[in-house]
């Protein structure tokens, strides 16, 4: 088995195979044992899975030595390989060869590279091989030849890619699973709208009703007043000494009774810009927690959802419950705020809900190190036991057919969940329930978007 040294070939049994400790040979070279261990040798590498090969350290990497387990592997003899100066590089898939070629003069301060590269075998395919070289120096430090060895990775190679692929799958349905999960999202979160578009709308009403009313009331007004000034202008053309014109004056004031008006004008004008206030805030209320598509994380007040959704649920919770509001100090959370402001809705819609009548719904608020909490209590039926551990499963509701959809409290653990918190319950049947949501002040959610 030839190796190039010093421009010698040389065969194994010619080397010196004295051991590292003693530096006495083995066995002379020609007596049995050498040739037995020579045997053995090329046996071995023959055999091993990797192909091993010397090429010169410069120039074009000539091969100088190619083990006899290259035909199995690659279908070309030894002989052919190591005959054609250019063989090793000739062979290297043209995709592959330029990020090798580029790099390999770092063997030599390096002193080893090891590449994976595609390899054209006989029949004109390719292998993907795990190339490891390494430089070796003479006693001078001079470089004197290149030990590589050559191993048949396609097989692993495959799997990779299979793997990939499948990876690159899953993200697609993954993808596709956080669509659904947002169309569902928006869904959910404008049918609870339309649940309670009939509260909403008796909150519009009733101020634009006596804003409307008003308005009635000040046109007359208007048209009063605009009669006294006309009824002034002709006193003032008459030939009406003072007195006369004082009577006639106050008179006039009397018929038109200025002092009601100026004080009812005042109050219809005050109660009418608290009316369009209102409309205004339910209006904002509306716009702020229904962002069609909001997707960016933003620094907000969770107070401020809280007053907003509570705006929204009016109605339909001023019948059956009193809201009692503790807030603590809360800092700005990064969070989605309008899809926060849904598990809000859907706590307190739930907590009316599972009250008949002159119940209290609390709402209470604080903070610790770099987690903020709200908690929502009703004084309520309370959930039953058998039931609590399923309340945050997709479609299970307790609620007559029509009255709700069963998504409310699942997307609530899913929107929590993404903000890196969680949602703790404590329920007792006849009592009431609490639910208190856990939010981290910068949630790994917001890093990853």
């Amino acid at each position: 088995m030839p190796c190039r040294q010093r421009g010698v070939t040389m065969q194994f049994e010619d080397f010196d195979l004295s051991t590292p400790d003693t530096g006495r040979h083995a066995a002379a070279p020609g007596d049995d044992a050498s040739a037995a261990t020579a045997v053995r040798l090329q046996y071995l590498l023959d055999n091993t899975p990797s192909i091993i090969y010397c090429t010169v350290p410069s120039g074009d990497f000539k091969m100088t030595f190619v083990s006899n387990n290259a035909l199995n592997v690659l279908g070309y003899q030894p002989e052919e390989m190591v005959a054609d100066p250019n063989f090793w590089f000739d062979h290297i898939h043209p995709d592959d060869a330029p990020g090798i070629f580029s790099s390999l003069a770092q063997i030599f301060v390096e002193g080893a590279r090891a590449y994976e590269y595609r390899f054209r075998v006989r029949d004109g395919s390719y292998l993907w091989m795990h190339d490891s070289l390494r430089l070796v120096r003479d006693e001078h430090g001079v470089p004197f030849e290149v030990i590589g060895s050559l191993t048949d990775i396609t097989e692993r190679k495959g799997m990779e890619a299979m793997l990939q692929a499948r990876g690159e799958e899953q993200q697609l349905l993954i993808s596709k699973l956080q669509e659904a999960h947002d169309q569902l999202l928006q869904s959910e979160k404008m049918a609870s709208i339309g649940q309670l578009a009939a509260g909403i709308a008796h909150e519009i009403n009733n101020p634009i009703g006596f804003v409307n009313s008003n308005m009635s009331s000040l046109q007359g007004y208007v048209g009063t007043l605009f009669d006294v000034i006309a009824r002034y202008e002709a006193a003032m053309g008459e030939p009406l000494d003072g007195p006369a014109l004082a009577d006639r004056v106050a008179q006039v004031r009397a018929q038109a009774d200025l002092a009601f008006l100026q004080d009812d004008i005042g109050d219809l004008v005050r109660e009418s810009m608290d009316g369009l206030k209102r409309v205004r805030d339910i209006v904002q209320a509306l716009k702020d927690f229904s962002h069609v598509g909001e997707t960016d994380w933003q620094v907000a007040s969770l107070h401020a959802g809280l007053d907003s959704t509570l705006n929204i649920v009016a109605n339909e919770l001023k019948y059956k419950a009193r809201i009692e509001k503790h807030y603590g100090e809360l800092p700005p959370i990064l969070c989605l705020a309008s899809q926060l402001n849904q598990v809000f809705m859907n706590l307190l819609v739930n907590a009316g809900q599972a009250i008949s009548s002159d119940g209290v719904i609390s709402i209470r608020t604080g903070h610790a190190g770099d987690w903020v909490w709200v908690e929502i209590g009703d004084t309520g039926a309370g959930i039953a036991p058998e039931h609590l551990n399923r309340i945050f499963e997709p479609f299970f509701t307790t609620k007559a057919v029509g009255s709700g959809t069963g998504l409310g409290l699942s997307l609530s653990y899913g929107i929590v969940n993404k903000h890196g918190g969680r949602i703790d319950v404590a329920s007792e049947v006849g009592r009431g329930t609490r639910f208190t949501v856990h939010l981290p002040l910068q949630p790994p959610g917001a890093a990853n978007a």
